[in-house]
C-alpha cells in the first residue's frame, strides 16, 4: 500500500503512542480537529484527551508544558501548527530544553519532539512558509531532522520520539500529499545523524535535504547523459553526518549545497566552510550554494518561484559547477 508523507507521520505517532504509554501529543487543534493538516487524525479517538491535548494558541505554553512533562517522565510530541511560530517558544527551546541535561550534569533529560510543517511552494506568504532550521543547528543539546521521503518521515519521527534529547522535527508541507511510497509494515527507525546516499555519481556531489531532494533527483535523472551527479540527502542537520559528505566530495572534487532556507546564515554556509577547510586539496572548483533569496517569502506564485530554489535553478546550478 502506498503511504503519503503525512500518513507516515500519523502512523509513527499512532505506533509510538501504542508502544509507550508515556508518549503524548500537545498542540493547537491536534485533538478534535485532528490537526490543521490532519497529521494527528484518529489519535484523540484512540488514546483519549489525557494523551492528546488541545492547547491554547500559545507556542510558549506548548513547549513549556512539554519540558515540564518530560522532566516528570513523559515523552511529549509538541506540534507547532505552522513551524514559523516556533519562534514564540524560542526561549523555552533554546534556554530550557536544550540546556537541561547539561545544567543537571547528565542526571536528567528532556525527551521532547517539536514537530510542525515548514517550507514554501504552497503560496503561504510570510508566516506560513519559513524554514527555521538554522536557528537551532547553532544550539548544543538540540537535534534537528528534516525528512524528504515518507519512509524517512516515519522512521525519523519514531527515532526522535525514542530519543532522550529534544529533537526539532521539520516536515515540509509541500510534500505532505505529493510524496507517496511503500513503507514496511514492520517496526523500523531511521537513525538520527545518518545521511542517505540517494544516488552515486562521479562528477559532482550535491548535498541537500527536505523538499529540494526531489528536484535534485529529477535533475540527476534528466541530466544523466551529460553529468553523473552524486546526491546526498542529509536527513539530519544536527548532528551532521560529516563522514558521508567528506567521502563524497573526496570522490567527485566538486560540491554544491542546496537548501530552501535563505542563503545567508543557512546550514549550507557551515557545510561549505568545513569542506573548504578540510578538503581544499581535493577540490576541483569552488564550493557552491543554492538557496532561497535573502527576503521574506512572497504570497504571489511568480514571486515565490523567483525566491525559492526551483527546478530550473537547481538544474542551472548543477550545470554551472560541473562546467567549472
Amino acid at each position: 500500500m502506498l503511504v503519503t508523507y503525512i500518513q507516515s507521520i500519523n502512523q509513527a505517532m499512532h505506533e509510538e503512542m501504542e508502544r509507550d504509554e508515556t508518549v503524548m501529543l500537545l498542540g493547537e487543534d491536534v485533538g478534535i480537529l485532528g490537526g490543521a493538516f490532519k497529521a494527528s487524525e484518529g489519535l484523540l479517538e484512540r488514546f483519549g484527551s489525557e494523551r492528546v491535548v488541545d492547547t491554547p494558541i500559545s507556542e510558549t505554553l506548548i513547549v513549556g508544558a512539554g519540558v515540564g512533562l518530560a522532566i516528570q517522565g513523559m515523552r511529549p510530541i509538541l506540534e507547532m501548527q505552522f513551524v514559523d511560530f516556533i519562534s514564540c517558544g524560542f526561549d523555552q527551546i533554546v534556554n530550557m530544553a536544550a540546556t537541561l541535561r547539561y545544567r543537571h550534569g547528565g542526571q536528567t533529560s528532556c525527551p521532547i519532539v517539536i514537530r510542525g510543517p515548514c517550507g514554501a511552494g504552497v503560496h503561504g506568504g510570510l508566516y506560513h512558509s519559513q524554514n527555521p532550521e538554522a536557528w537551532f543547528t547553532h544550539v548544543p543539546g538540540l537535534k534537528v531532522v528534516v525528512p524528504a521521503t515518507a519512509y524517512d518521515a516515519k522512521g525519523l519521527l519514531k527515532a526522535a520520539i525514542r530519543d532522550d534529547d529534544p529533537v526539532i522535527y521539520l516536515e515540509h508541507k509541500f510534500l505532505y500529499r505529493r510524496i507517496k511510497e511503500e513503507i514496511p509494515a514492520d517496526d523500523y527507525i531511521v537513525p538520527i545523524g545518518k545521511a542517505a546516499l540517494r544516488k552515486e555519481g562521479r562528477d559532482v556531489s550535491v548535498i541537500t535535504y527536505g523538499s529540494p531532494v526531489h528536484a535534485v533527483m529529477k535533475a540527476a535523472r534528466d541530466m544523466a547523459s551529460e553529468i553523473d551527479i552524486e546526491v546526498i540527502d542529509l536527513r539530519t542537520l544536527h548532528p551532521l553526518d560529516w563522514k558521508t559528505i567528506r567521502e563524497s566530495v573526496k570522490k567527485t572534487g566538486k560540491a554544491l549545497i542546496i537548501h530552501e532556507a535563505r542563503l545567508t546564515g543557512g546550514i549550507g554556509g557551515e557545510i561549505a566552510a568545513r569542506i573548504a577547510e578540510e578538503l581544499f586539496e581535493v577540490l576541483d572548483g569552488p564550493v557552491m550554494r543554492l538557496a532561497s533569496k535573502d527576503t521574506h517569502n512572497a504570497f504571489a506564485g511568480p514571486m515565490e518561484e523567483y525566491i525559492i530554489p526551483n527546478q530550473e535553478k537547481v538544474t542551472e546550478a548543477i550545470r554551472k559547477i560541473a562546467a567549472y
